[in-house]
């Protein structure tokens, strides 16, 4: 007795190996999409917020590369305090928040030092 295997995403009977899944490789990639959509959105809403950043950031002029901006500025291009990739920590204590290679530093009165690791 042989039994009838069908494609995991649309049910059609599947021929050929005998370890086959799917009917088509359209199956397979709207099956495996369907299965990782809810990870891969968290993944790319980080990615988007980041790559955010990073363009407001970018957008600087910056002289001798450092800048000043306020906090109103950044809040109104769109800039999200909350994603960052990583910190650097300066031996006097002083820490510097990065989005890749672009930094800033929060300094008195709501203001920010941008600035540009090499």
């Amino acid at each position: 007795m042989v039994q009838v295997r069908k494609c995991l995403e649309c049910g059609i009977e599947i021929r050929g190996r005998a370890d086959k899944k799917f009917c088509s490789d359209y199956c397979r990639n709207a099956y495996n999409n369907q299965r990782n959509k809810n990870s891969k959105n968290l993944v790319r809403n980080i990615n988007n917020r980041l790559r955010k950043n990073y363009r407001i950031l970018d957008g600087y002029e910056l002289k001798d590369g450092k800048t000043r901006t306020s906090k109103t500025r950044l809040l109104d291009r769109g800039f999200d305090f909350e994603y960052i990739t990583n910190l650097y920590t300066t031996k006097k204590g002083t820490t510097y928040f990065f989005v890749y290679d672009l930094g800033y530093l929060p300094l008195d009165n709501d203001y920010y030092m941008i600035v540009k690791r090499e």
